[in-house]
């Protein structure tokens, strides 16, 4: 028993930095994949509804062909409340922010689910460690950095959805601790599935339409999104929150926008120089600091 136990153990610790590193680069990326599939037709909350329900429904059903067993009833409950936080308010009014407000501060905003994810842990009884307190503290000055040398222009409807957004996110990922779920990877099918029909419901009821078929560009990125971005990104997140303490799972906000950085340079032609570098080196201090933190706790318990 307890060498299946060690097993289990060692393989989840070495599974951390590959969840790790796919929500940190993928999800950087998708920042410019939903841009690109906005400009090119898709509307924000039905770009998310079937972006969810595709990904969300063939994944369930290759899980059933596997053989994993379906939610149960009141599964899908708690499915359907994380798939309205973090998918139909956390990444629809992303969605949503990403056509009135630039980059920079969304950026600026997203990285803030963090900190809120560590009041959110805090109201549980789950009290972030002074160090993970200053990794977070630290990664956020980090990103203001970055962000404050760009256009930070955008609408005030567009910057509340922002924030709520990251709110909503971090307010769901805590409350899905604990709770009855089926495996990760059918957690993060079932949860978006429900949260694909629901962003397609409110989509529909906004009077959202598709008004002739998007660009081939914007197809593109639609895919990416779908395969990279929800299979791929969401699942990693999904077992992260399930095997990591809430300051590790989310430090990806400090690491995405250096990544949507260096992205832009590279595919836009968007320049960067010192100030940008040294604040991407800020960044990741913040996550090095919230990793120790991690690291040293399993000791301080033993």
């Amino acid at each position: 028993m307890s060498t299946a136990s060690s097993s289990l153990s060692s393989t989840a610790t070495a599974s951390v930095p590959l969840a790790l590193a796919a929500v940190y680069v993928i999800w950087g990326s998708t920042y410019l994949a939903i841009r690109f599939a906005l400009e090119g037709g898709f509307p924000p909350f039905l770009l998310g509804g079937v972006r969810f329900v595709i990904a969300g429904g063939l994944m369930y059903a290759f899980l059933r062909w596997r053989g994993v067993a379906a939610p149960s009833g009141a599964q899908w409950r708690n499915l359907a409340v994380m798939g309205a936080l973090l998918l139909l308010m956390g990444n629809g009014l992303v969605n949503y922010g990403e056509k009135t407000v630039s980059s920079g501060m969304t950026a600026v905003i997203v990285s803030s689910s963090a900190l809120w994810m560590g009041v959110f842990a805090a109201l549980r009884g789950q009290r972030p460690s002074l160090l993970e307190w200053a990794g977070l503290v630290i990664g956020f000055l980090g990103v203001l950095w970055l962000s404050a040398g760009g256009s930070l222009a955008g609408t005030p409807l567009g910057l509340a959805a922002l924030l709520l957004a990251s709110i909503a996110w971090s307010f769901g990922s805590i409350w899905s601790k604990g709770r009855d779920l089926p495996s990760p990877f059918m957690t993060a099918a079932g949860q978006m599935v429900c949260g694909g029909i629901a962003m397609c419901i409110v989509g529909a009821a906004l009077g959202e339409r598709f008004h002739g078929l998007p660009t081939a560009h914007a197809i593109g990125a639609f895919w990416y999104l779908v395969v990279l971005g929800s299979w791929t990104g969401f699942s990693a997140y999904v077992w992260l929150l399930h095997h990591v303490r809430p300051a590790l799972a989310t430090s990806y906000a400090y690491v995405n926008p250096a990544i949507a950085v260096l992205l832009g340079a590279w595919l836009a032609h968007e320049h960067f120089g010192l100030r940008e570098l040294v604040a991407m080196g800020v960044i990741l201090f913040g996550v090095v600091l919230i990793t120790l933190a991690k690291a040293r706790q399993p000791k301080a318990a033993a």
